[in-house]
């Protein structure tokens, strides 16, 4: 598979990707919990179809500690013992946030009231924009079919600032 255009060879495309980057890098700094992000950006990254995202957070959360198991069963993490109650508020979140045409009315009051009792507003306001963000960088990858298998762990730190 090849990819149908490298935005990262594009001036325009390589400045708004440092943006993205940047805008990742504050969202990476706040209190949510690394673990969390990284089951967050997998979870979206594998309901989009987005082999890159996958290998890139897959790849970064092994490189973090994360537990294999927990990785492999983030797919089905409803029907698997590895969560916490917070993370899985987070994963609903990130599901329904994810499948908004698929699930109207969007988020429903029952996960919004879970992910409150777990994460203050700071935490909220950082998981908000990870889900907004891995679901930007999914369709940015799946249009132009940049395919999974090559990122290395730490690939992109050149893009901060």
């Amino acid at each position: 598979m090849e990819p149908r255009f490298d935005l990262m060879a594009n001036p325009l495309g390589a400045k708004i990707a440092k943006r993205i980057y940047n805008v990742a890098l504050a969202i990476a700094q706040s209190s949510l919990p690394q673990a969390t992000q990284d089951l967050v950006m997998l979870r979206a990254s594998q309901i989009n179809g987005c082999g890159f995202c996958v290998d890139y957070h897959t790849k970064d959360a092994t490189a973090a500690g994360e537990d294999p198991v927990r990785l492999h069963l983030t797919a089905a993490w409803r029907e698997s013992t590895v969560f916490t109650d917070a993370e899985r508020a987070a994963l609903a979140l990130t599901e329904e946030g994810t499948r908004i045409a698929d699930a109207h009315p969007g988020v429903s009051d029952e996960t919004w009231a879970k992910v409150r009792q777990h994460y203050d507003d700071d935490q909220i306001a950082a998981l908000v924009s990870l889900i907004a963000m891995i679901n930007a960088n999914n369709r940015l990858n799946v249009i132009v079919r940049n395919p999974g298998g090559s990122y290395q762990p730490g690939q992109f730190t050149n893009l901060a600032n």
